[in-house]
């Protein structure tokens, strides 16, 4: 009976074993699975938040682009309405130019507020303030009431503060969208 029991207690063994055996390589290639689909989901979604990020840069990246085409067509035709106002030659077009350059220039305006980085957001705002005020220091030069210092030379002096403004603006710009600050500066590398 010796015989019989330890073959008995073999076979046991063996299929238990067998059975043992095949539940574990389940159970390891469930673990396996998993964790490759783990390393699957985080990459997707390493992947959605590059593709976030750079739909977030090309957001800005226009919104500053419009700004600052906007910028410059306001500041243009206000230069140009103040020649006019300075030469006695103000028109109804010349000033409804003014006006639209400066509706385009908040609308866009508006846009980019929506989208700029604090950084920016900063320089805008000034920019805003400081182009208002030009704005408004022309109306009265035009309307015949002008301020103390508001003569055409004082005037035109404020345009070189506007372009001063706008170039600080242009380097934060550049700087958010990692471009570097300063022309000839090499941009920024972000891993």
């Amino acid at each position: 009976m010796g015989s019989a029991l330890i073959g008995l207690a073999a076979a046991v063994v063996g299929v238990t074993g067998t059975l043992v055996a095949s539940v574990l390589s389940q159970r390891h290639l469930a673990r396996v699975q998993s964790e490759q689909f783990e390393r699957q989901q985080q990459a997707a979604e390493a992947q959605w938040h590059r593709e976030q990020q750079v739909a977030e840069l090309n957001r800005r990246r226009e919104g500053y682009i419009q700004v600052n085409a906007s910028f410059r067509r306001y500041r243009t035709q206000l230069t140009n309405f103040l020649w006019n106002v300075h030469k006695g030659a103000v028109t109804p077009d010349e000033r409804e130019l003014v006006e639209e350059a400066r509706r385009d220039h908040h609308s866009v305006l508006a846009e980019a507020q929506l989208v700029a980085s604090a950084a920016v957001l900063v320089e805008l705002d000034a920019m805003t303030t400081a182009l208002s005020e030009v704005y408004r220091r022309t109306m009265c030069l035009e309307e015949g009431n002008p301020d103390p210092d508001g003569s055409f030379n004082e005037i035109r002096t404020d345009f070189v503060r506007l372009w001063e403004l706008w170039e600080g603006m242009r380097a934060v710009m550049r700087a958010d969208l990692g471009l570097g600050s300063a022309a000839g500066e090499p941009p920024a590398i972000s891993s």
